[in-house]
């Protein structure tokens, strides 16, 4: 059996157990609809082929799921202390980080992580020269704006560190 055989099977069956956890009763009925929806889903909407190159290094991954936790607590203590404090609604607004990152998914899961931290959303992703454009809650001052830009500097270094291959050089440093 082929891998692409077995990540479709893995997939099709994650899709019924899915189904079936939200419908909440686990019946051979329901675990049969989930399978033909999830193959009816998946044939009707196939997903584009990601090339994953690189691997997975684990001292970096700890360090992103560390960063990317403390990143969100923090965050979500700010949102909090914007909602309940006397003054007004912070100053928000777009801004634009670009990225060294090369892989697609490596990507996706920076714009994924971004989304996880309360008071920021991906709103574009350029994958031909890898750019977001991320709404921040908070960019009443320079200090305010210079901390996103920091650590989101460090999360796409935490990023690439753990996925991407170290020997093909970053887009940044190529001319």
């Amino acid at each position: 059996m082929s891998r692409e055989t077995v990540v479709r099977i893995g997939v099709l069956v994650w899709l019924a157990i899915v189904y079936t956890a939200l419908w909440g009763d686990i019946s051979v009925g329901n675990l049969l609809a989930g399978l033909v929806l999830g193959a009816v889903v998946m044939l009707a909407l196939p997903l584009p082929r990601v090339s994953v190159t690189g691997r997975v290094r684990l001292r970096p991954l700890l360090e992103l799921l560390v960063a990317g936790t403390y990143y969100a607590l923090e965050s979500s203590l700010q949102v909090a202390w914007f909602a309940i404090r006397p003054a007004g609604a912070p100053t928000s607004g777009v801004l634009r980080v670009r990225l060294a990152i090369r892989s697609d998914l490596v990507l996706v899961l920076c714009a994924d992580v971004l989304n996880l931290i309360p008071g920021t959303m991906v709103l574009e992703i350029d994958r031909t020269d890898p750019t977001v454009w991320v709404h921040v809650l908070n960019v009443g001052s320079d200090a305010a704006v210079e901390k996103f830009y920091r650590d989101t500097r460090r999360l796409e270094r935490l990023l690439i560190d753990s996925f991407e291959r170290p020997d093909a050089g970053s887009r940044e440093e190529q001319p």
